[in-house]
């Protein structure tokens, strides 16, 4: 156990310095570097002084970064990676089955297929940009199903019952749909390799940037990490209609009926373009996130087992169980 602990404790200190991790410590520095500019253009009286300490203050409010939300955020990161862990390895799904059946079933459907004859450097970009579009898509589609389906909502409302957002956020999810995440990472990336394997040939190299996708490590850098934070950071319109900017993710987590559901894209607009569903920073005047009453997150236990408890309601209802009472 205390391996276990010790081993899971010393790869969660390895997140700052691993640029697959949202909190790297370059994205980190990225995102207070473009927190400068929306620090300059405010014109509050709290802030009309522009020195350095009062840009701190402007970016780590202790009232955000030690509200009790954060707090359960900063925990669930621990914890939940403790039960990835414990509990994933014996039940998700893994990428090199699924690339073995795709590429055996192009190849029993269409028969061997004499793989294109391109260069190293173009099988890199097409690999890379095939990863990035498919993994970003699959995100987005996923997303939605857990905004749609009403037994999936129950564990994803755990992610929108934050009261406050800070870059940590990223990690407040339940462990069910945790889960589903990494199936969802093995499919994708199954898919894809068994695509490219089958057309490209067996030497797939991805073009990275310290280890991570070079369009992911864009995405990170130009800002991620205000995402999920109070700095309003708009890309403007026309940008906005391609890529989802962090002020549009704010969006996404606002409590106004007229903004649920938005804004489900990752990276990219595009799929919430192509259904209607984008909703551009220019149109939102004022915000507050959260839940509001509809919820109570108030301790871990209750976001652990909360979610459990209302799926399991739900699923009672939809088979038609009838619920009995014991004597007391």
């Amino acid at each position: 156990m205390l391996d276990f602990l010790s081993l899971n404790l010393t790869d969660l200190s390895q997140y700052l310095v691993d640029a697959n991790k949202r909190i790297y410590w370059g994205y980190l520095f990225s995102a207070l570097a473009l927190a400068i500019p929306v620090f300059l253009a405010q014109k509050s009286q709290k802030f009309q002084n522009k020195s350095v300490v009062n840009f701190f203050r402007f970016v780590f409010p202790k009232n955000i970064y030690t509200a009790r939300s954060a707090r359960h955020d900063y925990a669930l990161l621990v914890f939940n990676k403790l039960i990835k862990a414990a509990l994933f390895p014996v039940v998700a799904v893994t990428m090199v089955p699924i690339a073995l059946a795709v590429s055996g079933g192009l190849e029993a459907l269409f028969g061997y297929f004499e793989h294109f004859q391109l260069s190293t450097t173009a099988v890199i970009a097409i690999f890379t940009f095939l990863l990035f579009i498919v993994d970003d898509f699959t995100r987005f589609l996923l997303h939605y199903l857990l905004h749609k389906v009403p037994i999936l909502w129950e564990f994803h409302k755990v992610h929108h019952s934050a009261e406050v957002m800070t870059p940590f956020t990223i990690y407040r999810s339940h462990p069910v749909e945790s889960y589903l995440y990494a199936c969802r990472m093995a499919l994708t990336q199954g898919f894809v390799v068994g695509v490219c394997y089958y057309f490209l040939g067996p030497t797939l190299q991805m073009f990275d940037i310290l280890g991570a996708n070079a369009f992911v490590f864009i995405f990170n850098i130009m800002g991620s990490n205000l995402r999920h934070s109070h700095i309003w950071l708009s890309w403007g319109d026309k940008i906005e209609g391609w890529f989802i900017s962090p002020a549009q993710h704010q969006i996404h987590h606002s409590t106004n009926p007229k903004h649920f559901d938005v804004n489900l894209g990752s990276a990219l607009a595009i799929w919430d373009r192509m259904i209607n569903n984008l909703v551009k920073a220019s149109s939102v005047k004022s915000l507050s996130i959260g839940l509001g009453n509809s919820v109570d997150h108030s301790s871990l236990w209750q976001i652990y087992l909360d979610p459990l408890r209302r799926a399991g309601k739900r699923i009672v209802r939809k088979l038609g169980i009838k619920q009995t009472k014991t004597a007391p």
